[in-house]
Formats: structure tokens, C-alpha cells, sequence
């Protein structure tokens, strides 16, 4: 999830374990470790294209990294607030191992997936909530900030703070139930055209639960379709795009390209310019994908624009090279355009 949720998130995190006996103080304290995991990012920016998402959400966002930074940290901060008497190591190692513990357990929900079983080589990925949600974060930020005004004795606080964790708490159950809903949706409207599938994932659109997006893998193309709870049908249009898997012989046995396979959980496309091999991350799906959805199943798309490409071009030595292409936001605000109108139905 974005920052700002993950500082709320701690924050209320912080609360919930010491607030009555230190106040604001654990606010603070909480909000800071639950920004801590994603400091992988700046990591993450000393290496290559594929290390750097290796490391993004890997060891920062495991149960093992909480267990052994938390103990740590609590030292330290109880060394700083030692004259106090408020709390104890023990206090505040609770503190940081819950604040620091429950941002990749809320990462979990999103779609790049979340090694919380590090060194496991395994990621989850519940693919229900979008990084960026307002109606997640907005009202545990009121919350939050509610807190603020009280008295730490004051059973007021401890409300306002309840309310925000049990909020967000029932807002993930509940994307989960839409989910629910649309994966049987995006099932039935594949029987009604006699589609034969081997997968499917589904995901919500950008900053809301009510636009969903699918991927269905086939046997040699997937599909590509939008469902919105306002739609007046439930029945998903899909597009065609070919995998072109038989592009990747020269390159399947490199680490890199596994590495960005096991990313991708196989949901990828790939396209051949000259001698650069263009791999495409289906997951988070076009800039402007609901635009773009022709009304058959036979479409084939003649321009794609992904969230995540990579180039694939080899060096003056013959070693494999990736490089991210570069977004441009201009096509994010365009995307943006679209959204609102798809996202009350069809």
C-alpha cells in the first residue's frame, strides 16, 4: 500500500499496543516502523532491474525481519525514553514487532505479492485491494488523527482508534467478498462463450473496489476483460492477446528471466523488435485498458500499453540485460479519464 496508509496504519498499530500508557508518543513511534519495510526501495536502487524487484517486498516485508528488528528497535528507543519509567524494552519491542508486522500483512492484499514467508521462495498476493485506496485510508486517517485530541486515559481514544483498526480490518474482508463475486462472474461469462481456460486472476482498477479487471490464461493467448458492479450484465467482454511464449527459447534458461517469470506467476506476454525482446507484466494490466476492450473475443489489441514492461537485449558480451521501460503519467491522467465512466457500468 501507498505510505500514507502504512504511517496510518502504524500509527493506530502503535495505539492499540501502548498508547494508554505513553500517549501520543506511541502514535509516532508506530507510524515509524510501519514505514520501515518499505524502505527496500531505496535498496533496491544499488542494483539491477531484477534484483531490485527481488528485494521489493522480500526480506523487509517478512515475519522474520519483524521477529528480529523489532527486539532492536525497542532496545533503542527504550534506551532513549529510559528516564520515563512509561514502558519497558518488552513494551516497546511489541510495539515495533506489530507496526512493523502488519504493513506487509496489509501488502498481502494487493497484487505484487508480499514474501512474508522469507526465505520461502513464495509471495502472496490476495489481489483485492488497489495500492492507492481512498476509501481505505480516508477514514482511518480521521480516526487517527481523532486520537490526537484525547487524553491517553481517555476510553474516547481508545474508541476512535478501535474503530479505525476494525474499519480497515472489515474493509479488506469485504474486498475480499466482492472478489468473491466477480471471479464467479468472469467463470460464468466464460461458459456463456464457451471459452476453455486454464487460469484466471482478478484485480481491482485503480483507487476504488467497484472496477474490476481479469486475466485468463489459455493456451496459447489471454484474455483481457473489465467487470464493474454497476454493469447492467453481469458479463465480461473480453480481449485477445497472444503469449508468444515461443519467443522466449533463446532466453529461458537465464536466471534474470526466471527470476521475472516466478514474478509474474507466468501471467506475461512477449513481442520481438530487432534484438530487443519486450516482456509484458499482465498483472497490473494497460494504462487505459477499459478503453480499449473491443466488443469480441476475437480482438486482437494493436497497441499495448503496460503498467510494467521490460526490454530484454543482451550486452557487448553476450550477457542478458533488463531494463524497466520508463511510465510516462501523461498516459496515466489519460488512463484516469476513462476510469470514471467505466466504472458506473456499461
Amino acid at each position: 500500500m501507498d505510505s500514507l496508509t502504512q504511517i496510518v496504519l502504524g500509527a493506530a498499530v502503535g495505539e492499540a499496543t501502548l498508547g494508554k500508557k505513553i500517549g501520543n508518543k506511541a502514535l509516532l513511534w508506530g507510524a515509524i516502523g510501519g514505514t520501515i519495510p518499505d524502505l527496500d526501495v531505496f535498496v533496491g536502487k544499488l542494483f539491477d532491474t531484477v534484483t531490485e524487484l527481488d528485494i521489493h517486498r522480500g526480506f523487509s516485508h517478512s515475519i522474520l525481519f519483524s521477529l528480529l528488528l523489532a527486539p532492536v528497535l525497542g532496545f533503542i528507543v527504550n534506551k532513549w525514553y529510559q528516564k520515563s519509567n512509561e514502558a519497558n524494552w518488552r513494551d516497546w519491542t511489541l510495539l515495533f514487532f506489530w507496526a512493523l508486522f502488519t504493513h506487509p500483512l496489509l501488502d498481502s492484499f494487493t497484487t505484487w505479492g508480499t514474501q512474508i514467508f522469507w526465505p520461502m521462495d513464495y509471495r502472496v498476493a490476495f489481489h483485492s485491494i488497489f495500492v492507492i485506496d481512498p476509501l481505505y485510508t480516508l477514514p482511518f486517517l480521521i480516526s487517527t488523527i481523532a486520537v490526537l485530541f484525547y487524553q491517553r486515559e481517555s476510553p474516547i481514544r481508545r474508541r476512535w482508534n478501535r474503530f479505525g483498526i476494525l474499519y480497515s480490518t472489515a474493509y479488506l474482508g469485504i474486498t475480499l467478498l466482492i472478489k468473491t463475486h466477480v471471479n464467479e462472474v468472469v467463470v460464468d461469462s466464460l461458459k456463456q462463450q464457451q471459452i476453455q481456460f486454464e487460469s484466471f486472476q482478478t484485480r481491482p482498477t485503480p483507487f476504488n473496489t467497484l472496477l474490476w479487471a481479469t486475466n485468463v490464461e489459455l493456451e496459447d493467448d489471454f484474455l483481457m476483460g473489465y467487470y464493474s458492479l454497476f454493469d447492467k450484465q453481469p458479463k465480461v467482454i473480453f480481449k485477445r492477446i497472444a503469449k508468444q511464449h515461443l519467443l522466449q527459447r533463446e532466453v529461458e534458461k537465464e536466471n534474470d528471466f526466471q527470476r521475472l517469470q516466478f514474478l509474474t506467476k507466468g501471467y506475461y506476454t512477449l513481442e520481438q523488435f530487432s534484438d530487443t525482446l519486450v516482456m509484458n507484466d499482465l498483472r497490473f494490466g494497460e494504462f487505459s485498458g477499459w478503453n480499449s476492450i473491443a466488443e469480441t473475443t476475437n480482438s486482437v489489441s494493436e497497441e499495448n500499453d503496460f503498467v510494467f514492461t521490460y526490454y530484454l537485449t543482451r550486452d557487448n558480451e553476450g550477457q542478458l540485460v533488463v531494463h524497466r521501460k520508463p511510465n510516462q503519467m501523461r498516459k496515466a491522467k489519460e488512463a484516469m479519464n476513462g476510469l470514471w465512466n467505466r466504472l458506473k457500468g456499461e
